[in-house]
């Protein structure tokens, strides 16, 4: 159904397209007409990392329902995991628009919404008057008028309002469009930032009768140095994953076509093979440490595969959805499977 829908969404202003979907995709959950949206991938490819069984390995992105306010519908098309956010402790409207634009010839987006999201307070009581219970994640950042200096009070003030309701929690420093919030990345800044989170996240563990896992997403634009000096920093600090990647400020991808002097953060086809470089190349810095998520580009059943195969124990997807439509996650699922049922190479069938 979502084929030959896309040119008329496409139509659309970015932004209002997403809002038209995400209420039509709430319509037809509400109405038992999914099956004319999407058919879900059967639940018998189950995953198991940080101390958490997913029903399969392809999960929904953060960025794409903000504020949790659609978990029902999207929970309704078959995903191993969702992850809403990036929740911020107070309300803010993002960046100004324009902020969201197509590259249809290069199967990509631009955005820098900005971290526009409802504050956190109102995604907890969204996430509370949902029905959906499958594992979800929860991405938090800080707000854009917080110093970095005091940036730490902001994801302590996410942290303890969502753990009760998280599988899991997403420590952002990697969005291009927040001023400055990338510099949490390096060195000491990272190190300080994930030991204040470990002290409190073993209260939360304490409170709540269950420990948490917390991830980190980083950026795809690292050089060797720099994800030594992250694979230093999160060996032995308690981190439970890593997320590689988030979007890119590169342009290499798509020069010379409309909108690629967009300032924001680049997804789709073009980020697959930059954050899978930086996918594999933490996968070789830190072994079996932790898992890692494989995230950017995935268009295809064959680019998930491929994600696994660089290193990452499970997958999300985002931009592909606007290009290829609900179908894409059954798409990578089968693949998934079809992959791992495959003789070894060199062994007998």
């Amino acid at each position: 159904m979502y084929t030959p829908l896309r040119p008329l969404l496409f139509s659309l202003e970015a932004e209002a397209a997403h809002r038209l979907t995400l209420y039509a995709l709430g319509v037809a959950q509400r109405s038992n007409l999914m099956r004319w949206v999407a058919q879900p991938p059967p639940a018998d490819l189950p995953v198991r990392a940080f101390g958490i069984e997913f029903p399969n390995p392809v999960g929904l992105a953060a960025g794409l329902d903000k504020n949790g306010e659609h978990l029902d519908a999207l929970g309704a098309l078959g995903f191993g995991f969702i992850e809403i956010g990036t929740a911020t402790p107070r309300p803010q409207a993002g960046n100004p628009k324009p902020r969201l634009f197509r590259l249809p010839g290069h199967e990509a987006l631009i955005n820098r919404m900005g971290f526009n999201n409802d504050g956190v307070d109102a995604l907890v009581r969204n996430v509370e008057r949902s029905h959906w219970r499958g594992v979800l994640g929860i991405n938090i950042g800080k707000n854009k008028d917080t110093p970095n200096e005091h940036a730490a009070d902001d994801y302590l003030a996410c942290l303890e309002r969502v753990y009760p309701l998280a599988s899991y929690v997403t420590v952002n420093v990697s969005s291009p469009n927040t001023p400055g919030l990338r510099d949490l990345q390096q060195g000491d800044s990272l190190q300080r930032l994930i030991a204040t989170l470990m002290d409190a996240r073993e209260k939360l563990a304490v409170r709540h009768g269950a420990r948490k896992p917390i991830l980190l997403k980083i950026a795809p634009d690292l050089d060797d140095a720099q994800m030594d000096a992250m694979a230093a920093a999160l060996l032995g600090s308690g981190i439970n994953g890593l997320i590689c990647t988030n979007t890119t400020i590169d342009r290499t991808g798509v020069a010379g076509s409309a909108h690629a002097s967009e300032t924001g953060g680049l997804s789709g086809k073009p980020l697959f093979e930059p954050s899978t470089e930086i996918l594999r190349g933490m996968a070789r810095r830190l072994g079996d440490a932790m898992p890692l998520v494989g995230v950017g580009g995935v268009l295809t059943g064959s680019d998930a595969a491929d994600k696994l195969a660089a290193g990452a124990k499970l997958v999300q997807i985002y931009s592909g959805l606007i290009y290829r439509g609900p179908w894409l996650l059954t798409e990578c699922v089968e693949e998934i499977r079809r992959q791992s049922e495959e003789p070894a190479a060199g062994t007998a069938p």
